[in-house]
């Protein structure tokens, strides 16, 4: 059996706020937020959203670095990521954000070896940005920058077992590929309407204590015996 894979959404997931909305309201120029109206609304899909956002973003590379190192995360993702490491359970984070702020933001706690999966943020100017979309898809039915099912089914076979940790929109469609899911937020209620395998979570402490009960073939309990032996 191959070994069991968590995919991890980042922002209000990992990180305690959206990366991209944190930037937008420091550094966005007029039309962001109708952009955002629409697709809420459902008139556009999350990749031309945030391709036109992106390409209001007002900032040189020194303010956008300055406004990511006040961005924090869930105080208990690094004993998560501990935990992770030492059972051997592959963990991906998958986001529809950005790589460059995922990757800026988990530097600062020592956690750069995750594999990120995520939007391509490009600095084409001294105050401009675009994305390039690197795991989109034409099939993608809520026409994502990231189709985060396209990787999971990419991850399955052998056996192997994917839990997914997620809180909104953008975890809504993943969420019925996976074995488990550990849900925040708005996830919790798309989890218990569509039915699907879930357990509510508040932070990584929350995850951390139902690994056991999720994977124990992996966390097997030290008997007496072997202990003699």
């Amino acid at each position: 059996m191959a070994r069991p894979l968590i995919l991890c959404d980042f922002d209000n997931t990992i990180s305690t706020s959206d990366v991209t909305d944190t930037l937008l309201q420091r550094f966005g120029l007029p039309g962001h937020e109708e952009l955002e109206k629409d697709w809420v609304a459902g008139k556009i899909g999350s990749k031309e959203c945030m391709s036109g956002q992106i390409g209001l973003l007002n900032a040189s590379f020194d303010e956008l670095n300055d406004c990511l190192n006040q961005i924090t995360i869930d105080p208990f993702f690094p004993q998560f990521v501990k935990t992770v490491k030492k059972y051997n359970i592959d963990l991906h984070i998958v986001s529809d954000g950005l790589d460059y702020a995922i990757d800026a933001i988990l530097q600062r706690y020592g956690l750069e070896s995750i594999p990120i999966y995520a939007n391509h943020l490009i600095q084409t100017g001294e105050r401009n940005w675009k994305l390039d979309f690197p795991y989109e898809s034409t099939n993608c039915k809520k026409k994502s920058g990231h189709c985060k099912c396209i990787h999971t089914r990419q991850q399955t076979g052998e056996q192997r077992r994917i839990i997914y940790v997620g809180d909104g929109a953008s975890d809504y469609c993943v969420s019925h590929q996976t074995d488990w899911v550990l849900a925040k937020s708005n996830l919790i209620d798309y989890c218990r309407k569509n039915q699907l395998n879930h357990s509510p979570i508040q932070t990584f402490a929350d995850a951390e204590r139902l690994l056991p009960e999720l994977l124990p073939e992996i966390f097997v309990p030290v008997t007496e015996d072997a202990i003699l032996v």
